[in-house]
């Protein structure tokens, strides 16, 4: 038998909703091919690896893995697994977990029903549009909003006038494949007053053309947001078929980003690690 591993609904109140990430526990040393394969295998737009680094299950090596990819920053994916550990009694729910990644630390705690992660701010700069926006994203110039486009390390973030704008988006995924980057962001205020902004996240150069619910591409939309509308405080909805809540919090260079889960499958791998592909 191989090691234990469960899908779980991040950001989500009720089954079926948010972005689902599939959560690996493993119990030894794994090859980076095998974790494609299994993340290929699972078909979600990331499945996390856990591996304990103590015995009071507080410390953990988290790494996240798209089908074709491993990736820097992973929202949902942390999420789904701080609620594997909490919801398992791996670590005291009373507890702080801590995640060592590639992004450095991060945090986890429960508050309520819900859990809070604690991740690095990444604010944008303006940059220049990439060759023919408005037909890559499915829209027309009119829908763009008098705003400058942004760009971190990873992301290029585009405002849009409304909210109907982000959702009547038609991307074409292929020619976006070939931008720099990781994620297109989409966004604009929101229409209704339980959220101060909707959004939407296409990552086809990772495998994963439009994501349901993106925690790392909020903090980029964290500063942003918190600029224009002068708070530090923010509710937001990311827009996709599923959709997705979260709260955040802006506290000077990290972004805390609140949020539920819902375990949808617990079991064990039949197949070990050590079967992995030569």
């Amino acid at each position: 038998m191989g090691p234990e591993i469960w899908i779980v609904d991040a950001f989500a109140v009720h089954p079926f909703g948010g972005n689902p990430a599939a959560v690996c526990v493993l119990e030894g040393a794994v090859g980076d091919a095998w974790r494609v394969d299994l993340a290929a295998e699972m078909k979600h737009s990331e499945t996390a690896f856990l591996e304990a680094l103590d015995t009071a299950g507080e410390r953990w090596r988290l790494r996240w893995f798209t089908p074709v990819a491993e990736v820097e920053l992973c929202g949902h994916a942390t999420l789904a697994s701080a609620h594997v550990l909490f919801s398992t009694g791996r670590c005291d729910p009373r507890r702080e977990l801590h995640f060592e990644t590639r992004s450095g630390l991060l945090r986890a705690r429960c508050v309520g029903p819900e859990i809070e992660l604690d991740f690095p701010s990444k604010p944008g700069r303006v940059c220049a549009a990439p060759a023919e926006l408005e037909l890559v994203l499915g829209t027309s110039a009119s829908a763009l909003a008098p705003l400058p486009l942004e760009e971190n390390e990873w992301d290029l973030l585009v405002p849009l006038r409304s909210e109907a704008e982000v959702l009547a988006l038609a991307p074409a995924f292929a020619p976006m494949a070939a931008w720099p980057y990781r994620c297109v962001i989409a966004t604009a205020p929101s229409e209704h007053g339980d959220h101060d902004f909707v959004s939407r996240v296409f990552a086809p150069r990772f495998g994963v053309d439009e994501d349901p619910v993106t925690g790392s591409a909020h903090c980029f939309l964290a500063p942003h947001w918190s600029a224009r509308l002068g708070k530090r405080e923010l509710r937001a909805r990311q827009a996709s078929a599923r959709g997705g809540e979260l709260g955040l919090a802006l506290d000077g260079e990290r972004v805390r980003l609140r949020g539920a889960c819902v375990t949808i499958l617990a079991g064990r791998l039949a197949i070990a690690p050590a079967q992995e592909r030569a």
